[in-house]
């Protein structure tokens, strides 16, 4: 199955670059260009991308604006934010908007290639440098108690697994930590994400502390 993908940034030469790193790739065709914002979202909406390379800093609408624009028209579209920005203020925001990956423009091909490939198959993607500084932010602003209603759709397991993904557990530590079988796991972490509304792992562990499920320190 080939993954069609919509390249956006300001810079021609950035996407005549991009566009060569993946033009020998079977299963990944670039199906269109959007130099702002605007033009980005229009194309989403038109050409119907599963992978969106998203620029952040760009004339008009920004990065995060059109991540959130495209995907609150299409909510099965996955984007990844790709920048020379590496700040606690643009990774926030970047995943908070609903973006499945975070990369920095220093990443290289093979991992950028990878990372494509990644958040295609419903996975997400944070640089490491950025992982620690987003939970302990996280961290910082949880709320003191569970306030989402929905957390009561989950049961007891199903809370305790999304306990452990917010910890950044793997589903295999996860079973080990449960005494449960690694499939078992899955299963639990595929009906949390149904029951919540979720795209992948990190918005799970935004979820965990946004309702107060997942506590400093605990």
């Amino acid at each position: 199955m080939t993954t069609r993908v919509l390249l956006v940034d300001d810079q021609d030469l950035v996407r005549a670059g991009f566009r060569l790193i993946l033009g020998g790739r079977d299963e990944i065709t670039v199906v269109g260009e959007a130099g702002e914002g605007e033009e980005a979202v229009r194309l989403a909406r038109e050409l119907a991308p599963d992978v969106i390379v998203m620029d952040i800093r760009m004339p008009g609408m920004d990065g995060i604006t059109a991540t959130r624009r495209i995907l609150e028209a299409r909510p099965a579209a996955r984007i990844l934010i790709l920048t020379t920005f590496d700040t606690d203020e643009h990774v926030f925001a970047a995943i908070r908007a609903g973006a499945s990956a975070f990369l920095l423009k220093d990443t290289r091909a093979d991992q950028f290639v990878e990372a494509i490939r990644t958040v295609a198959a419903g996975q997400a993607v944070i640089a490491p440098a950025t992982t620690s500084r987003l939970l302990d932010h996280l961290a910082r602003t949880a709320p003191a108690t569970a306030t989402d209603d929905r957390l009561e759709a989950l049961t007891v397991r199903e809370r305790e697994v999304l306990v452990h993904i917010a910890r950044g557990l793997t589903n295999q530590e996860i079973a080990e930590a449960m005494y449960l079988g690694e499939s078992t796991v899955k299963t639990h972490v595929s009906a949390i994400m149904r029951k919540l509304d979720l795209r992948d792992r990190v918005h799970a562990v935004i979820a965990a502390y946004d309702h107060g499920l997942v506590r400093p320190n605990a």
